[in-house]
């Protein structure tokens, strides 16, 4: 018996090893390929390890480094602000509904379950955020439309909070003279970390990859996030090699266009990639939590 319980062990830990190297295999190919020069790229193709070592990419992208620092600014205010806002504002949402006292609560469900299957279409958004909210060419475009929150957060944070709160503590709190508001914040929350950070880790995922928020809204360069901006250097590398004339062919051919791409994604991810590990045991259990359970 435990030569099997061992032996699966042993098969589950091979498997597992294995998905993981799939899942790693393309950040290495990518980070690979950053740094390895365009004409070997153009002659080899792309390796797990540079052909040619070359930093011409990341030359090339801190030619435009301010640019990129004041994007980067841009980016971490809008994911910071957003996701604070947007899981505090799940919270207040799902805690009422998960409190079986709350008046009209199955129908203010069925209206958050309605918003996850319909919406109104990209021209009724644009036309409220940017005539009705006047909200065009600002900062708040990169955070209000469509990313604030979303019905599926607030159903998992519902069920988080009706399947691990015990309801005797939430009573106990309110014979001792705590209201609504205090038991949220003095009771719930804190024993809901592991949902906050879940909800928290999925909304800065969505945040720090916004790139269609800043393609709708925002036509100013200086307000460009670091997706846009990364999105707009590739496109006029795309538009030099589209429009370039025969005696330019030589100066093209060394301009690290597919090295640039990688060095683009590298840049963009690489943020997420080094906060994700902090968040990931939180991360886990709030998933198990709040989607098994209920």
């Amino acid at each position: 018996m435990k030569q099997d319980s061992k032996g699966i062990a042993y098969f589950s830990h091979i498997v597992m090893f294995l998905f993981a190297a799939v899942c790693i295999a393309p950040f290495v190919l990518l980070i690979s390929a950053s740094l390895t020069n365009q004409n070997a790229i153009v002659a080899n193709g792309y390796a797990f390890y540079p052909t040619e070592f070359s930093t011409d990419a990341y030359v090339y992208l801190m030619n435009r480094g301010w640019d990129i620092i004041r994007a980067y600014g841009i980016t971490v205010f809008v994911t910071v602000v957003g996701a604070a806002i947007g899981v505090m504002i799940t919270a207040l949402l799902a805690y009422p509904l998960s409190r079986s006292v709350t008046p009209h609560r199955n129908l203010i469900m069925f209206i958050i379950f309605f918003t996850m299957l319909f919406h109104g279409g990209l021209i009724p958004s644009y036309l409220v955020y940017t005539q009705l909210l006047d909200m065009k060419n600002s900062v708040w475009a990169l955070i209000i439309p469509g990313l604030l929150t979303n019905g599926f957060y607030i159903i998992l944070m519902r069920t988080f909070f009706q399947s691990t709160i015990p309801a005797a503590l939430l009573e106990s709190a309110q014979l001792d003279g705590a209201g609504e508001y205090r038991t949220l914040w003095s009771v719930v929350l804190p024993l809901s970390t592991p949902i906050m950070a879940t909800i928290g880790m999925f909304t800065t995922i969505f945040y720090w990859n916004d790139w269609q928020n800043g393609m709708i809204y925002i036509t100013k360069p200086e307000l460009f996030s670091i997706q846009n901006l990364l999105k707009r250097i590739m496109e006029d590398i795309n538009f030099i090699k589209d429009n370039m004339g025969a005696e330019a062919a030589d100066a093209m051919v060394q301009m690290p266009s597919d090295s640039v791409k990688m060095a683009i994604a590298v840049i963009g991810s690489l943020p997420i990639l080094i906060a994700y590990p902090f968040f990931q045991s939180y991360f886990v259990k709030g998933i198990m939590i709040g989607a098994v359970k209920g």
